[in-house]
């Protein structure tokens, strides 16, 4: 028998559903405007900016990323058609790495002021810092059962 939402439960998943939807749509539509990116895109070439030597092996920037390998390879494509990117196959190490180019680097540091401010407009400006760090805990918390949830399923 469905256990169907009871209204608290219903009013929360609408939130997440708003959140989802339109977050996203905004921040793509803010960074394609002005720096010529996807916010997907944007998203790997910041985690290739934090990382030491500004590599990563494409399996580790795809879980970081939160995608699919393939989804990862075609936008690590698109971002070497750019010359953003380039992949890099090194003796001794394992896998494919993808690795942040000098374009790629100041194609972050250009666009990361306007990504910051976006995200504060949309979502942290209306909260105060209680709500912010509950926001951080839901969010974890939520992004923990989600990990499990999905490497249950690849067992």
């Amino acid at each position: 028998m469905t256990q169907w939402l009871d209204p608290v439960e219903q009013r929360a998943w609408q939130a997440i559903v708003a959140l989802m939807t339109r977050i996203p749509g905004a921040l793509d539509t803010r960074l394609q405007r002005e720096y010529g990116l996807t916010h997907f895109e944007f998203r790997v070439l910041s985690l290739l900016s934090e990382e030491a030597g500004h590599r990563l092996q494409l399996s580790d920037l795809a879980h970081k990323a939160n995608a699919s390998l393939s989804r990862l390879s075609h936008v690590v494509s698109k971002l070497e058609r750019l010359g953003w990117a380039r992949r890099d196959t090194t003796a001794g190490r394992r896998g494919v790495h993808a690795i942040l180019t000098d374009a790629g680097f100041e194609k972050v540091i250009e666009a990361a002021p306007g990504y910051v401010a976006t995200v504060r407009r949309l979502v942290l400006d209306g909260l105060d810092d209680t709500q912010t760090a509950q926001l951080a805990v839901l969010g974890e918390a939520l992004s923990d059962r989600l990990n499990q949830m999905l490497a249950e399923d690849c067992d």
